[in-house]
């Protein structure tokens, strides 16, 4: 393994650090109480990753079995007991615990502990994942053919 060619080709480096506030608001709320944190999106990241810090509430909630096709996905607890499916059996994870699942690798999540649970996501590279954390609240809403094409744009296939 060696470096990657570089992405930036000046000599003096340049001043463009981001920085977000611990206590920065979560960008989306979803009607069950869970809060998404966008920390880095792919374009604040010039598509290299996104990592977003989700939050859930003591209710049962998270994906089933799932992949993608174009994007890696990397799981970080930071509270609680979150349940991470592995592609063979649901991993009881708690804080410090990571899982990183490859592009097409099948995983899922939840919260079934009854206590609030928190935990990193990060994607590589960045794609719009704002756009699905978003549509999913209106994804009830949708007939079968646009949730479908919903999960489709989005690189979600379902098991």
């Amino acid at each position: 393994m060696t470096y990657p060619d570089p992405i930036y080709h000046g000599d003096q480096g340049e001043k463009s650090a981001l920085h977000r506030p611990a206590g920065h608001a979560p960008e989306l709320v979803y009607p069950n109480g869970n809060e998404v944190h966008y920390i880095a999106t792919g374009a604040s990241t010039r598509g290299l990753f996104g990592l977003y810090r989700w939050v859930m509430g003591p209710t049962p909630s998270g994906p089933g079995p799932h992949f993608h096709k174009t994007i890696t996905e990397s799981f970080y607890v930071l509270r609680g007991t979150i349940r991470i499916f592995n592609g063979d059996e649901w991993l009881e994870t708690e804080p410090g615990d990571w899982v990183h699942v490859p592009a097409g690798g099948i995983h899922g999540f939840r919260n079934e502990s009854g206590e609030p649970a928190e935990m990193l996501l990060h994607f590589s590279p960045g794609a719009p994942r704002e756009g699905y954390f978003e549509g999913l609240v209106e994804s009830g809403d949708m007939t079968d053919e646009e949730r479908a094409a919903f999960y489709l744009r989005h690189d979600n296939y379902w098991l």
